[in-house]
């Protein structure tokens, strides 16, 4: 009997672990695979306090930021974007191995009138963000403006910006790319042709908004893709965020680095050494046609002309060469005349003395 009671127990030993094992495995998961979430310390403040802000389920080390933004709940979100928020007083805080932290926030007045909320979002990688409901003590309240419609657009996918520059942007042409994203309707109305707000920022600047309008509808609980342009002024360049808002409310965030248009630095670098350059050298030729010219002449003097009967003559200036002929026919000088030229002799004979000369006959006759 004992040992039927003791077989029992045993087998009902796994039979107990199968059970507790089914009762706990949905919890751990649940708590792992969790929304990103955020507590606060305090529900409400006034201006110049703080609150705690703790969160979990984040992804781990992940680049969070912490602000108040004003005409907000966290059932429609942050209305108006980031507009809304005091940004200059936000704070930036990183996860831990575990999604989670907890850091403290002062507590300013944002833009707009409450109600408010407490709102944590991703700064790089894949887009995720929180929101917790907070009062600001001393700021005015004022009710939300009502929704449009049965029909609410949601982003379902990341964004991004298709496209390139080309050698006219280069040259200072207008960037241009094109805004893509896949968007779904999670109304009970259809929605057609919504008309979106795009807004360029330049660094901390505000946005500028300018609106899009896509053609389409988009039923209840059905997607699309949804492409809108976007355009820069000419030579833009530096870090822009592009921000997509439909209803109030922004929808997505895309940054855009756009490099700098080196073409138009090469232009006037180079217009400032041509233009110089060619001044210098219409500059020259005018004073060179405008002085006076002197002569080349030997005997000239001081701009004097030459006499008429002297011509310089150089060696390479004649191009015949001399013969015989010519040199017989050539001028005597004028201490020379053609009888007492000493390279002339009498009868066609040299000028030295010979045997038949009378030097010779003088010479024997004396002798």
């Amino acid at each position: 009997m004992g040992g039927k009671i003791r077989a029992a127990a045993l087998g009902a030993v796994p039979a107990l672990v199968l059970v507790l094992s089914a009762v706990l495995a949905p919890v751990a998961p649940a708590s792992a695979a969790g929304k990103p979430g955020v507590t606060l310390s305090r529900s409400e403040a006034g201006s110049g306090g703080s609150v705690t802000v703790t969160g979990s389920g984040w992804r781990p080390g992940t680049l969070l930021m912490m602000l108040i933004c004003g005409r907000s709940v966290p059932s429609r979100g942050v209305i108006g974007g980031t507009n809304s928020c005091a940004n200059a007083d936000g704070r930036a805080v990183t996860t831990d191995a575990k999604g989670g932290f907890s850091k403290k926030l002062p507590v300013t007045e944002p833009p707009e009138p409450c109600p408010c909320v407490v709102h944590v979002a991703t700064v790089t990688g894949e887009k995720a963000e929180a929101d917790a409901v907070f009062m600001v003590a001393g700021h005015p309240v004022e009710p939300l403006p009502k929704e449009e419609g049965g029909g609410r657009i949601s982003v379902l996918t990341d964004t991004r910006l298709d496209g390139s520059s080309g050698l006219l942007t280069w040259f200072g042409s207008p960037p241009s790319r094109t805004l893509v994203l896949t968007v779904g309707n999670v109304g009970t109305a259809p929605v057609r042709n919504p008309v979106f707000q795009v807004g360029t920022a330049h660094g901390v600047f505000a946005p500028q908004w300018e609106e899009q309008q896509w053609r389409g509808t988009i039923e209840p609980g059905r997607k699309a893709r949804i492409r809108i342009p976007v355009e820069l002024s000419a030579g833009a360049h530096g870090d822009y965020t592009v921000s997509l808002k439909y209803g109030g409310k922004v929808l997505a965030e895309q940054p855009w680095g756009v490099g700098r248009p080196w073409g138009v630095t090469v232009f006037w670098v180079l217009l400032c050494v041509v233009v110089p350059a060619a001044v210098f050298r219409i500059g020259m030729a005018v004073v060179d046609r405008v002085r006076p010219r002197r002569s080349t002449g030997r005997a000239g003097h001081r701009g004097r002309p030459a006499p008429a009967g002297l011509t310089l003559r150089l060696p390479w200036s004649d191009p015949a060469p001399r013969t015989p002929a010519d040199a017989s026919a050539s001028p005597a000088l004028p201490w020379f005349t053609p009888d007492d030229d000493p390279g002339t002799g009498t009868n066609g004979q040299l000028s030295a003395p010979h045997e038949n000369g009378p030097t010779t006959q003088t010479r024997k006759g004396h002798a």
